[in-house]
């Protein structure tokens, strides 16, 4: 297990003691009653944090792919009809995630919805708020930790400066995990889409399948099903390790949370706590 995966899990048990209090919308610390900052002050005290920082590690999640057009994950938006609007109109699906796990009568018809779903995101421009995270970073040494799919981070940002700790849609694993290989889902993806046109199904020859033992292929991400957290998951949680390990000795490490929620949350704050000392600033920011 990796430092940063042994962090996470301790953080993740420290979070499930207070679980009952969070459920019932209560927490374990007393919040402040203070009233916010006017905005323009907060954006000043986010740029001048930002500009004092000796380096910042970025919890990236869905609200900052949703607050650049990717919205259509959870809700019937104008984004889900444009992208998967024949889908719709055939199972009365009313978000992206309800048709990723719709129980599909054929393997055909399934791999038609995954297809135009993983196409989707792998051709996805890079949307607005990577772009400004990309101009607040430009001059600062930062790593990037996400729990997003989309390809949106490493298509920002270099794939060594980001870690995607749950999957990757341009990448396709064993359904059975028989092998700790990943491989490239871009090209088959693109041969589906061309195959089912306008239709709602693929022909048969075109199902993924893993090259070892002939079982049906699936999307390298967490949420599916038989997530394979092997070689390449561990290299991206090392990748975390190592820039984390390299930097404890800073006396300003930055923590920003952007688009995050729990989930995110618990991934990148149980960063700094571990290191025995007091480390700069968190700061959570929700970009939606």
């Amino acid at each position: 297990m990796s430092f940063y995966e042994d962090l996470v899990m301790r953080c993740q048990m420290n979070y499930s003691q207070y679980y009952g209090l969070y459920a019932i919308g209560k927490t374990v610390y007393s919040l402040s009653h203070k009233a916010p900052l006017p905005y323009d002050e907060q954006i000043a005290a986010f740029a001048k944090a930002v500009k004092e920082a000796d380096c910042i590690v970025v919890g990236a999640a869905s609200g900052l792919s949703a607050a650049g057009g990717g919205d259509f994950y959870y809700e019937p938006t104008a984004s889900f009809y444009e992208h998967f609007g024949k889908f719709a109109k055939r199972y009365g699906f009313r978000s992206a995630f309800e048709g990723s796990f719709y129980r599909y009568s054929k393997p055909e018809d399934k791999w038609a919805y995954l297809s135009t779903f993983l196409s989707t995101t792998q051709n996805a421009p890079i949307r607005r708020p990577y772009k400004d995270l990309r101009h607040i970073l430009a001059e600062k040494d930062y790593f990037i930790i996400t729990t997003n799919q989309d390809t949106q981070a490493v298509k920002a940002f270099p794939e060594d400066k980001v870690a995607e700790l749950q999957g990757d849609h341009r990448r396709f694993q064993c359904s059975c995990c028989c092998t700790d290989d990943t491989w490239d889902a871009v090209e088959p993806v693109k041969e589906m889409i061309k195959a089912q046109g306008s239709g709602t199904t693929i022909p048969t020859n075109l199902i993924p399948r893993c090259p070892h033992c002939g079982a049906e292929a699936f999307p390298w991400v967490r949420g599916y099903g038989n997530f394979l957290q092997g070689r390449k998951y561990h290299e991206e949680y090392e990748k975390a390790s190592q820039y984390l390990l390299s930097h404890k000795d800073k006396k300003r490490f930055y923590n920003l949370f952007w688009g995050a929620k729990v989930t995110v949350q618990i991934r990148v704050l149980s960063a700094p706590t571990f290191f025995n000392k007091k480390i700069g600033i968190c700061t959570q920011i929700l970009y939606n």
